[in-house]
Parts: structure tokens; sequence; C-alpha cells
């Protein structure tokens, strides 16, 4: 295996979802485009494709960017649904940054005639605490 590999098969987001303190406490918006996530179809086996649009208002912490694109790769050889792993990867990134807005946006590539976007925005939507 190599180490690329080994990086993305052992990723765990809790420990290893490095985040950095956020040095400017004005309100800013970041933007991150992921273009690249797969995942298998938890039925069927095959792989699905999507493009993810991030962005967020920091708070205390950003991301590092090196660690969600290792975060995002981890999921390529599970098998979850759609929604589930939109849920997943907002629900992780929300609640390790908590930030004071996200919004992400799971724009999944058409496959059987089928095309999903699933839209997850902290301000349409009360946050579980």
């Amino acid at each position: 295996m190599r180490y690329g590999e080994k990086e993305i098969k052992e990723f765990d987001p809790q420990k290893d979802l490095e985040i950095w303190p956020n040095k400017h406490k004005k309100n800013y918006l970041i933007k991150i485009t992921l273009p690249e996530f797969t995942c298998l179809c938890p039925r069927s086996g095959y792989p699905d494709f999507a493009t993810f649009y991030l962005e967020y208002i920091p708070d205390e912490w950003v991301v590092e960017l090196k660690a969600i694109k290792l975060y995002i790769n981890s999921f390529r050889d599970r098998h979850i649904s759609h929604e589930e792993s939109a849920n997943e990867i907002y629900d992780t990134l929300y609640n390790r940054l908590k930030p004071k807005y996200m919004k992400l946006v799971a724009d999944f590539n058409p496959r059987g005639n089928v095309h999903t976007v699933i839209e997850i925005d902290s301000e349409k939507i009360k946050i579980e605490k």
C-alpha cells in the first residue's frame, strides 16, 4: 500500500482532521470546492461522484486544507448514501470547527437519470447541540 492510500484508509476525522486557530476576529467567508468526491452506492456498490461546496464563517477555528482533502478522500471505498455522506461531512466539520455559519452543498453526478443535490445550511436549519 502506498503512503497516500494508507493515509486515506486510516484517516480518523476525530484525531486527524487538523484545525488551526483563527487569528482574525472579523467575519469573513471561506469557500472550498471539493470536485473529486467519490463513494460507493450502499445497494449496488457502483461508484458515485460529486462536487462538494463548503463555505463557512469561522469563529475560533479554520480547517487545514490537506486535512479536509484526506477526509473527503476517505469516503472513496465506503458504501454510503448521498444523504448520509453529506450529513456526516457537515456534522463532522460543524462540530469540530464550531463556525459562526456553515453551508455544505453536495452535487452528485447523475446516475440512472437521477441527479441529487443536498444542501445543509446552518441558517436554514436548527442545529442540535
